[in-house]
C-alpha cells in the first residue's frame, strides 16, 4: 500500500534524450528548424532575424519596437480591427519578437487554421500601413509607460545599472525618454519594415505536419523576404562606474542593483557559475533569501541572475528593501558573496541545490514547444542541445570545491558595481 505520509523518492536520471530539430535550408537562404509534435494540433512558427537596434542612431532606439508592434495595426487590405477579428475567429495569435539581438514575429495557431493564417502573416510583413492614428495612440501609451517607469524605483534602478555597465552613449545603456518617442515618424516605420527587418532569417516551426502539408508550408515560408544582413558596427567600449546613488527623499524603499560583467554560455565556466548563482540568490532557498528576507526581514524578495543583453553577459543581484536598511543590506550582500568564495558548501546544501537544479532543468522539457524554446535559447548562443547534457552531467557530480574555485575566480575580493535608487 502506498504510504502517503512519505514524500516520493527523488531519483536523478542517468541521462535524458533530447531530439534535435530537423533543419532545412530554403531557397531564400533562410534556415528552418522543425520540431514535430505527434498527436498535438497546436502550431507555433517564429520568424526571427538579426536585431538592428545597435546599428541605429541612439535617437531612434525605439524604432524597432514601434515597427514590430505596429505591423499588425493595419495592411493595405485590412485595418487593425479586421486583423484582430480574423485572428480571434481562428483562435490564433500573431505577436512581435524583440530583444537586443533578435527581432521578428511569431504565429500561434492550430493545424486546422494555420494555412488560413499564413496569408495574413505574409500580408502583415509585406504591406503594413502604420496608420497615423494608431501611431499617435502607441506614442501616447509609451510616454505614459516611460513616466511610470521613471517613478518606480525598481525600474529606474535596472535602467541605471545598465547605464553604469555600458555608459549613456551605448545602445545597451541609453536611457529611454520622451524625446525618443517624439523621434518616431510614420516614414521611419515604413523604412525600417521594408529595409532593415527580416535579415538573416531563421524560422522555428513546432507542429505536426504530413509531407504534403509540410511542402505547402515551405511554399509559404519561401515568400517571406530574407534580406542580407548588414555588416555589424563596432560598438563603443562600455564605460563602467563603481557605484551610483539616486536619492529620493519621498521614497519608502530603496531599489538595489549590484553586479558586474560576466561570461557567455559558450564559456567552459558558465555551467559551474550558474550553480554558484543558484546557491547565492537563484532560488527561494538561496543564501541571500535566507539572510536578508527570512533572518532579517529587510525585503520581500532578493535574487541574483546571469543575464544577457545583445552579445554581452552580466551578473546582477536585485532587491527592493526598506530604505533605513539599505547600507546593511549592501554589506550583507557583499558578505554572502565573499563567504561563498571562502568556505565550501556543506553536503546537505549541496544536495538540495543539486536536486533543485536537476528538477528545474528537466521540468523545462515537458513538451515539444519547451524543447524548441530551449533549443532556440542555446542556438542563439552558438550551441546546441548537447549543452543541457553537459549541464546535467555537471549537476550530477559537482563538488564543494568546484563552486569554491568558481567563486574565487570570478568574485573573490572583486568590487561589484552598486546602483541604489531611493
Amino acid at each position: 500500500m502506498l504510504d502517503r505520509s512519505l514524500a516520493p523518492e527523488f531519483r536523478i536520471p542517468d541521462d535524458f534524450d533530447l531530439i534535435e530539430p530537423e533543419k532545412h535550408i530554403l531557397q531564400s537562404g533562410a534556415s528552418v528548424f522543425h520540431m514535430p509534435t505527434p498527436n498535438l494540433d497546436a502550431v507555433k512558427i517564429e520568424v526571427i532575424g538579426k536585431g538592428q537596434r545597435a546599428n541605429l542612431p541612439l535617437s531612434q532606439t525605439l524604432l524597432p519596437s514601434f515597427t514590430l508592434q505596429m505591423l499588425a495595426e493595419g495592411t493595405q487590405k485590412r485595418d487593425a480591427e479586421q486583423i484582430a477579428n480574423f485572428l480571434d475567429f481562428h483562435a490564433s495569435e500573431i505577436s512581435p519578437i524583440l530583444t537586443f539581438g533578435h527581432e521578428g514575429m511569431s504565429i500561434l495557431s492550430t493545424k486546422l487554421h494555420i494555412f488560413e493564417i499564413l496569408p495574413l502573416f505574409l500580408e502583415i510583413i509585406e504591406t503594413p500601413t502604420f496608420p497615423l492614428e494608431m501611431l499617435a495612440k502607441r506614442k501616447s501609451q509609451r510616454r505614459l509607460s516611460i513616466q511610470l517607469e521613471k517613478e518606480k524605483t525598481a525600474s529606474r534602478a535596472s535602467q541605471l545599472f545598465r547605464q553604469s555597465l555600458f555608459g549613456k552613449n551605448h545602445p545597451y545603456g541609453v536611457e529611454i525618454d520622451f524625446e525618443h518617442v517624439d523621434e518616431i515618424k510614420q516614414e521611419q516605420l515604413h523604412f525600417y519594415s521594408s529595409q532593415l527587418l527580416w535579415q538573416n532569417l531563421e524560422i522555428f516551426v513546432t507542429g505536426n505536419f504530413s509531407s504534403s502539408e509540410w511542402e505547402k508550408l515551405i511554399e509559404f515560408l519561401e515568400q517571406i523576404p530574407n534580406r542580407k544582413g548588414l555588416e555589424p558596427i563596432l560598438l563603443p567600449q562600455p564605460e563602467s562606474i563603481d557605484s551610483f546613488h539616486e536619492i529620493r527623499e519621498s521614497a519608502v524603499q530603496s531599489s538595489i542593483r549590484v553586479g558586474k560583467f560576466s561570461i557567455p554560455k559558450t564559456h567552459p565556466d558558465f555551467i559551474p557559475l550558474s550553480v554558484f548563482n543558484t546557491i547565492l540568490g537563484g532560488y527561494f532557498g538561496s543564501r541571500l533569501i535566507k539572510n536578508i528576507r527570512e533572518d532579517k526581514g529587510h525585503t520581500y524578495g532578493i535574487y541574483s541572475s546571469l543575464a544577457e543583453i545583445g552579445d554581452t553577459n552580466y551578473f546582477v543581484i536585485a532587491a527592493d528593501v526598506q530604505k533605513a536598511f539599505t547600507d546593511e543590506v549592501i554589506r550583507e550582500i557583499e558578505h554572502e558573496v565573499q563567504l561563498l568564495c571562502r568556505e565550501p558548501l556543506n553536503q546537505d546544501e549541496l544536495e538540495i541545490v543539486r536536486n533543485y537544479q536537476i528538477g528545474q532543468m528537466l521540468s523545462r522539457f515537458s513538451s515539444a514547444f519547451d524543447l524548441m524554446d530551449r533549443f532556440r535559447a542555446v542556438h542563439h548562443s552558438g550551441l546546441d542541445l548537447d549543452f543541457y547534457q553537459q549541464k546535467l552531467s555537471f549537476l550530477k557530480k559537482f563538488t564543494p570545491e568546484d563552486i569554491l574555485k568558481i567563486g574565487q575566480k570570478y568574485f573573490k575580493d572583486q568590487q561589484l558595481i552598486q546602483v541604489i535608487v531611493g
